[in-house]
């Protein structure tokens, strides 16, 4: 059977990868994501597993902060690890801690920071600095994560439109769970996330991305765990996901692929 134009470089990808990897015999690879990846990193996997052999199992949370669930805190209290899935200069710190093997990280992807209101109310202008400004004073309650685009959006867009003290009071950090659910619910009436952690949310309308003058792009990054057991089979992994094969999910996830060897 011939295959199309589109499946051909997925193939080609899986392909390349199972020559890498099927010599080393299957494994269980343990893998800590953060949310920015998420989407399209469990749409990739399956296609990984097929291909491999390998089986990969998948712990949750974000790249920073004191939740249960925080993939530093996974770390510290001795949850197994192969491959950490994170924002870039969060994966950076844990190396220098001696959590990541030096030398094995890889860029994946850029993400920008959307906002997002709930679905059927009114979309607020967000075209300009000014007009996101307008739209946070008119607002009663604003919700932001307790991840990268979070950290950015409350301490330094808040100071950078002069609305930091009028933010008190009505913008909230959520802890863990995405912010797209927080707005779902009606308990914020604009929420900022990264764009590929609000894509997968039902109920909320996607404005669109903060505009170039206030906007914050994360980078997504991928490391092999100090700890790891299985840093061979990890490494075929993060090879797949930084991969052309790996292209057309992450760009329909709302992020741009980082071509392996670029420097940013």
């Amino acid at each position: 059977m011939r295959l199309s134009k589109t499946l051909r470089p997925l193939a080609l990808g899986i392909l390349s990868v199972f020559l890498l990897s099927v010599t080393a015999g299957a494994a269980e690879v343990r893998v800590m994501i953060s949310g920015g990846l998420t989407a399209a990193y469990k749409a990739l996997v399956p296609e990984f597993e097929r291909a491999t052999g390998h089986k990969v199992l998948t712990a949750y949370g974000p790249s920073m902060g004191t939740t249960t669930n925080a993939i530093p805190v996974r770390l510290e209290r001795g949850e197994p690890a192969d491959v950490l899935i994170m924002v870039g200069y969060a994966l950076e710190d844990l190396a220098k801690n001696g959590k990541v093997i030096a030398g094995s990280s890889v860029d994946l992807v850029k993400s920008p920071i959307g906002v997002a209101v709930k679905s059927g109310t009114p979309k607020p202008d967000i075209s300009t600095a000014d007009a996101v400004k307008r739209a946070l004073l008119a607002a009663k309650t604003i919700a932001y994560s307790d991840s990268a685009s979070g950290v950015y959006v409350s301490t330094e867009m808040f100071d950078k439109l002069g609305i930091k003290e009028a933010m008190q009071g009505k913008a909230r950090k959520i802890p863990a769970t995405p912010v797209g659910e927080i707005v779902a619910h009606g308990d914020a009436e604009i929420g900022f996330q990264q764009m590929s952690e609000l894509k997968p949310v039902e109920g909320i309308d996607i404005i669109g991305p903060l505009p170039d003058e206030l906007q914050k792009i994360t980078i997504f990054s991928a490391g092999i765990a100090n700890a790891s057991k299985e840093p061979d089979a990890g490494k075929a992994l993060i090879k797949f996901l930084a991969s052309p094969a790996a292209r057309g999910e992450i760009v329909k996830s709302g992020m741009d692929p980082i071509p392996a060897g670029a420097t940013n």
